[in-house]
């Protein structure tokens, strides 16, 4: 049985634990003040022992593409040169770094953000195919709008450049790996879903050609990027509705990963997702304080269309997250099945919320179903959480020491309340908006929970 504790072998990358933040949305941009953003936000996990840190999604184009406001753009050789500061603070702190990238293809902000549209009505969104007749009444009765550009072949070849492109970028700035967005309806997974993708060229029609365009990544990204290690998301669409029939199984799933291994994949994250961007993703309590923020509402407008909108949106908001009710490590059958399947390491997240669930994940019990854990909001409640999830941690270099024993039954604090993730639809931050979390962080931190010079940074 692996422990958290133990390092972990990635692509020829060791990572010193098994515990990684997993991709958040940082808000950082692509501004002056963007380095120092980004440092300010992942620095703080790899200080307090986090083995891997995946920068959340970054966009390989100079346009188009963005899911959500303020998404760094990575297109640029000379802007991922200055990431240069932030790969050499992780590694100083003893953390690894991995940069996922992504396009959001019809998720972008071109299809749902409002004033976006307003102000670029010339930007279509990238298809993989003819946007569904699901999503078509969606744009018919006035709750979407597609203008899509349906990728060629050739443009399809262009678009997986652009990935190797980024990833050579990435390679020369430091980064130790590459983290491609392959669920959460992005493009990517726009290429694996049979919901999106009718192609009858070689990139559709099959699972094994719908699966091609990463194959095509991949080549790509070991041509401009050498060896760096390769991770990719892998999508199983069981939560959609029963309106949606053509979806991967958990099955489907388990059949990408093994074939993501033999083209030279270098770890999988296996996650049961939606077709289209809902709370299956962030399950949990409908964010009731977000939606009621009056500092927030006018970027809630901004971003859907009105104050009649925004309230649909938020009834919708609240539906959804009794559909999607919280579950515990809700991904890790799905992990356990593919890591029968498969001899890389498969790396496990969502709703991993205590010490006690990830021993467990990892074996404690027999029959694991991982070989990392990961997180992401909870690292917005409490961002030097390592600390208080891992034992004998090594000083980092301001100072900080995880504790040398770690309590068994430990949680995070993170309420799974997503009152940070709703607001990121305006471009707001990620943090906690929890009166309760955050006086039980302060608590903590007073406690020294968080190692000797616990600065929270926020």
């Amino acid at each position: 049985m692996a422990t958290l504790e133990d390092s972990l072998e990635i692509g020829g990358c060791e990572v010193p634990n098994r515990l990684y933040r997993a991709p958040l949305l940082e808000c950082a941009g692509n501004g002056p003040d963007a380095v120092d953003r980004l440092i300010e936000e992942l620095l703080p996990a790899a200080e307090s022992g986090v083995g891997l840190l995946f920068q959340g999604a970054t966009i390989v184009r100079g346009e188009g593409g963005c899911a959500a406001p303020g998404m760094t753009r990575v297109h640029d050789p000379e802007f991922v040169s200055r990431l240069s500061r932030l790969t050499e603070a992780i590694h100083d702190a003893g953390g690894r770094l991995f940069l996922q990238l992504e396009h959001g293809g019809l998720r972008s902000m071109e299809t749902w953000h409002a004033d976006f549209r307003r102000e670029h009505p010339d930007l279509e969104q990238l298809a993989v195919s003819d946007p569904p007749w699901q999503l078509r009444a969606l744009d018919r009765a006035g709750v979407l709008e597609y203008d899509p550009d349906v990728l060629d072949t050739g443009e399809v070849y262009e678009l997986a450049a652009d990935f190797g492109r980024a990833a050579g970028y990435a390679a020369d700035a430091g980064y130790d790996g590459i983290h491609l967005a392959g669920a959460n309806m992005g493009i990517v997974q726009q290429f694996l879903s049979p919901f999106y993708n009718r192609r009858d060229d070689e990139f559709g029609g099959s699972p094994e050609a719908r699966l091609r365009f990463l194959e095509v990544v991949h080549d790509e990204i070991r041509k401009r990027a050498g060896g760096i290690p390769l991770v990719t998301k892998v999508p199983a669409e069981t939560p959609a509705t029963p309106a949606v029939r053509r979806k991967l199984s958990l099955q489907d799933g388990i059949e990408i990963a093994r074939r993501l291994e033999r083209i030279g994949y270098d770890a999988v994250v296996p996650v049961r997702t939606s077709v289209v961007w809902d709370m299956s993703i962030v399950r949990g309590e409908y964010p009731e304080r977000a939606w009621e923020s009056e500092a927030l509402r006018e970027g809630y407008d901004a971003a859907f269309g009105g104050s009649l909108r925004r309230r649909l949106v938020a009834a919708g908001n609240r539906l959804e997250s009794v559909l999607y009710d919280f579950e515990p490590a809700w991904n890790g059958e799905f992990c356990r099945r593919v890591r029968k399947r498969v001899s890389i390491p498969v790396l496990a997240e969502g709703g991993i919320r205590g010490r006690g669930e990830i021993d467990r994940l990892l074996g404690a019990e027999g029959d694991p179903a991982c070989d990392a854990v990961g997180m992401a909001r909870p690292f917005y409640a409490e961002p030097r959480l390592g600390a208080r999830l891992l034992a004998d941690g090594d000083t980092g270099k301001d100072g900080t020491k995880a504790g040398e024993a770690v309590d068994p039954d430990a949680r995070v604090l993170c309420e799974s309340c997503n009152n940070c993730t709703v607001p990121q639809a305006t471009g707001a931050p990620g943090i906690c908006r929890t009166p309760d979390v955050l006086r039980d962080r302060r608590a903590l931190q007073r406690e020294g929970a968080y190692g000797e010079n616990p600065s929270l940074r926020r």
